[in-house]
């Protein structure tokens, strides 16, 4: 299949019938927007058959649906979003509400969630409301009066609500890495087996003697780590509560030193406790990791690859939150069956420098 254009051409090849078929794509020296009558025309189907395959809807065969896709790919059609708003009743946007002022978790979730929407064409608006009643109502009535299709509500901490009652919200909702409603459809990492992974893998590497220096014991996130390492490491390994810092992380460690516990092993609640561990290791004349291995938690990039060795380290998956948040709102906006309720999706651990050993084989 072929067709020309009054324009400069380029080929494109795309997979007909199991064949490549060499197509001629039109070429403007300005750029020249295609039009849905363009690609009705090259795959020789009305503008109505080309809307609908493009749609997903319409009775025709699968065959000339899948033509009229190739077509629309080879010339790099892109439905124009007023029109596709006005026709499917839907402002084609997302909303994004969290109270993460620095982006910390908020940014890896909203690049997710981006991700997840943006091949239907569905763009994302992100409000922060920080912890200000008033001002969170206002983005949320602005987000309303904007009539996004559906919210994904997120923060910086699991066990902490944003000063908002969403409970009469007319559109659908999803909390991700936030406390949310019980009756909620709602996503966190699953802290408790990413707890049991740094503790298994340092176990596996024949530590035997492991502490676990962590955050806050309010924080939810920070008891689940500790109850999970001592599920691995034993009721009597020690663990240690402060802040989320380096300079915690450094305090720890003379603590530890101080008492007279020198663990060869030490799980850390977040990474910047864990740079701080190797920090006052290190001035300690400690080997890290030929005397204590260190593995910390977050996988913050920043972080991680500037400690010296290099962090192992948990890695929470929050683009993989962020992108199943797209897809349960885009499936609760589109009127799908969604069961509420919290679910817990699994971490991985990033193996580089600090506690020896090799990556676990991938499968």
């Amino acid at each position: 299949m072929s067709f020309h254009w009054p324009l400069t051409r380029i080929e494109k090849t795309v997979s007909h019938n199991g064949k490549s078929v060499s197509q001629e794509c039109a070429m403007a020296s300005a750029p020249t927007r295609i039009r849905l009558s363009d690609v009705a025309a090259a795959a020789e189907v009305s503008v109505a058959t080309a809307s609908k395959a493009l749609n997903g809807t319409g009775r025709m065969t699968e065959e000339t649906r899948r033509r009229v896709r190739d077509v629309a790919d080879a010339l790099g059609f892109r439905p124009n979003a007023m029109a596709r708003a006005l026709s499917s009743q839907r402002s084609l946007t997302v909303g994004l509400i969290t109270n993460d002022s620095y982006g910390r978790f908020t940014l890896p979730v909203m690049s997710g969630l981006s991700n997840a929407l943006v091949d239907d064409g569905i763009s994302v608006l992100m409000s922060n409301v920080e912890d200000d009643p008033v001002a969170a109502r206002r983005h949320l009535d602005t987000m309303l009066d904007r009539q996004v299709d559906g919210l994904v509500v997120t923060g910086r901490r699991i066990d902490t609500a944003l000063p908002l009652d969403l409970a009469e919200v007319p559109i659908p909702v999803v909390y991700a890495f936030t406390a949310a409603p019980e009756n909620a459809v709602s996503l966190t990492a699953d802290d408790a087996q990413g707890a049991r992974l740094a503790t298994d893998w340092l176990s596996g590497l024949g530590r035997g003697r492991l502490a676990h220096v962590t955050g806050p014991e309010e924080f939810a996130a920070a008891r689940i780590r500790a109850a999970a390492f001592r599920d691995v490491a034993g009721p009597g390994a020690p663990v240690l509560h402060g802040d989320w810092s380096e300079a915690w992380g450094h305090a720890a460690i003379g603590r530890l030193w101080g008492q007279g516990a020198r663990p060869d092993g030490i799980f850390c609640g977040s990474d910047q406790i864990a740079r701080g561990v190797v920090d006052a290791l290190r001035e300690r004349g400690v080997d890290v990791p030929g005397d204590v291995s260190i593995v910390g938690f977050d996988n913050w990039s920043i972080v991680a690859a500037a400690t010296r060795p290099p962090l192992t380290t948990v890695d929470m998956g929050l683009g993989g939150i962020g992108r199943e948040a797209g897809r349960l709102v885009r499936a609760l906006i589109e009127g799908g069956d969604v069961a509420p309720g919290p679910r817990r999706l699994p971490c991985r651990l990033v193996v580089r420098d600090s506690c020896g050993g090799s990556a676990p084989a991938a499968g």
